[in-house]
C-alpha cells in the first residue's frame, strides 16, 4: 500500500494524506490542489501560501453552504461542512512558517468553526482545560457509552498535530466503540498550548501527563485504575516517557516509534529522512521556544528514550509502519527490545500485506487505530467485539 502522491515532494503529499485520512472529501481536495500543483515543484517551503490561499477558499465556501443549512434548521448537515471546514483550515494553518501573514487568523477560524460543528452535530466531543503548573492544557473528552466508570486512554500530540486532528485520526471513536473514554490533548509545544499561550514542548512529559491524570481521576466515569496513554509520531517519544515515570498509567501505546528524537535531528540536518512540515526548523525552534539552532539542539538533546524504557512496568504496545520515511523502523525495535519490565510487550509493523506502512499510517490509518483499540480493550478491560 502507497501513500498517495499527487505532489512532487513528500511534504505536501502528507498533508493531503492527513486531510484524506480525517474526512476529507477527494473531489474538494482535488479541487484545492489543481491549481498549486506547479508551485510545490519549487519545494517543500516556496508555494505554501498558495496552498493556504486555496485551502481556506474552500473552507469558507463550505462555511457558506453550512449557513444556508443552518437557516433552514438542517444542524446535522451544517455540521457535516463545518467539520470539513475546520479540517482544511487546520491544514492551510499548520502548512505556513511561524509568523506567516494570515496564520493566527486561520487558526483561529479553525477553531471556531470546529466548536460550531461540534454544538450543531451534537458530537461526542467535550472542551476541556487541564492546569498545568503554567498556564493550562486544552482537550478534547470523548467519553464512553454509558455511566461507567470506564477506562481511559490519554493522547497527546506529535511535533505538529492538533488535538482535532488526534480526534479526526478515529482513535476516540474506536475505543468508545470499546467501551473506553479518550483524552485527546494539546500538550506544551502543540495546538493551542502553543499557539495561544507559548508554551514550549517540556521534553519531561510526565509532567503535563500526570496533570492529566490528576484531572481524570477527578471525573465520576472515570476508573482511575484504568488509564492509558498513547501518543502518535513525536507522541511516539511522549507517551513511553510518561509512563516510565508516571506510575498510575496502567497500560500504554505508542502510534510510531520516536525512541531518540535527538538523534533524528542530527540525520535532518543531513537531509536523510522526510521532514513533517514546510519550514521545519523554524517550526521545531518555535515549538521548542528556541533562540536559535544551537540553542534547539542543546534542548532536544534529552529526547531520547534510553535508560529509561526499564522503568515501564505495565503492558505496553510499539506500532510503527515498516517504510516510515521520516522515522527509522530500527527505533521500533529499541523501544521493544528495551521494555524489559514490562509483564506484556508486544511489537507489531505494519507490512505492505495490510497497509499503515508510512508514517504513522499516513496511507491507511484504520490498521494502527484497530490494533491500538483493540489492545487497550485488552490491557483495560475493554471490549473487542
Amino acid at each position: 500500500m502507497a501513500l498517495f502522491e499527487y505532489f512532487p515532494n513528500y511534504i505536501w503529499n502528507l498533508s493531503v494524506a492527513i486531510a484524506m485520512e480525517s474526512g476529507g472529501r477527494i473531489g474538494e481536495i482535488v479541487d484545492m490542489c489543481q491549481p498549486i500543483k506547479d508551485a510545490a515543484a519549487s519545494g517543500a517551503d516556496a508555494g505554501t501560501p498558495m496552498f493556504m490561499a486555496q485551502w481556506v477558499a474552500m473552507a469558507d465556501k463550505l462555511i457558506d453552504l453550512a449557513a444556508e443549512d443552518e437557516a433552514q434548521g438542517r444542524a446535522f448537515s451544517a455540521s457535516d461542512k463545518l467539520e470539513r471546514a475546520s479540517l482544511y483550515l487546520f491544514n492551510a494553518e499548520r502548512m505556513q512558517g511561524h509568523g506567516h501573514p494570515g496564520r493566527e487568523a486561520t487558526y483561529a477560524k479553525a477553531r471556531d468553526t470546529f466548536d460550531r460543528s461540534t454544538a450543531l452535530g451534537r458530537i461526542n466531543r467535550r472542551r476541556v482545560e487541564i492546569p498545568l503548573i503554567t498556564g493550562t492544557m486544552p482537550a478534547l473528552y470523548t467519553s464512553a457509552p454509558g455511566d461507567g466508570p470506564h477506562p481511559v486512554v490519554v493522547y497527546c500530540n506529535g511535533l505538529d498535530s492538533c488535538k482535532e486532528l488526534l480526534y479526526w485520526s478515529r482513535l476516540p471513536q474506536a475505543l468508545a466503540r470499546r467501551g473506553i473514554s479518550t483524552l485527546c490533548v494539546d500538550q506544551p509545544g502543540s495546538g493551542e498550548a502553543l499557539r495561544l499561550q507559548n508554551l514550549p514542548v517540556d521534553p519531561h512529559s510526565e509532567s503535563w501527563a500526570s496533570k492529566a491524570v490528576d484531572w481524570l481521576e477527578q471525573q465520576q466515569d472515570v476508573d482511575p485504575k484504568r488509564i492509558g496513554m498513547t501518543g502518535i509520531s513525536l507522541g511516539g517519544h511522549f507517551a513511553p516517557r510518561a509512563v516510565a515515570y508516571e506510575p498510575r498509567f496502567a497500560s500504554g501505546a505508542v502510534w510510531g516509534a520516536n525512541h531518540n528524537w535527538a538523534e533524528v535531528q542530527q540525520k535532518r540536518l543531513k537531509r536523510e529522512g522526510e521532514n513533517p512540515v514546510p519550514h521545519y526548523w523554524a517550526h521545531v525552534m518555535w515549538a521548542f521556544g528556541a533562540r536559535d539552532m544551537d540553542d534547539f539542539l542543546a534542548k532536544a538533546e534529552g529526547m531520547n528514550l534510553n535508560g529509561h524504557m526499564d522503568r515501564i512496568k505495565v503492558p505496553f504496545l510499539v506500532t510503527h509502519g515498516a517504510k516510515d520515511r521520516q522515522i527509522s523502523v530500527d527505533y521500533a525495535h529499541d523501544c521493544y527490545d528495551q521494555l524489559v519490565n514490562s509483564p506484556n510487550r508486544a511489537l507489531k509493523l505494519f507490512t505492505e500485506r495490510e497497509g499503515g506502512v508510512e508514517h504513522v499510517g499516513a496511507d491507511n490509518m484504520s490498521y494502527g487505530r484497530d490494533y491500538i483499540a483493540d489492545w487497550f480493550a485488552d490491557t483495560l478491560g475493554g471490549k473487542t467485539a
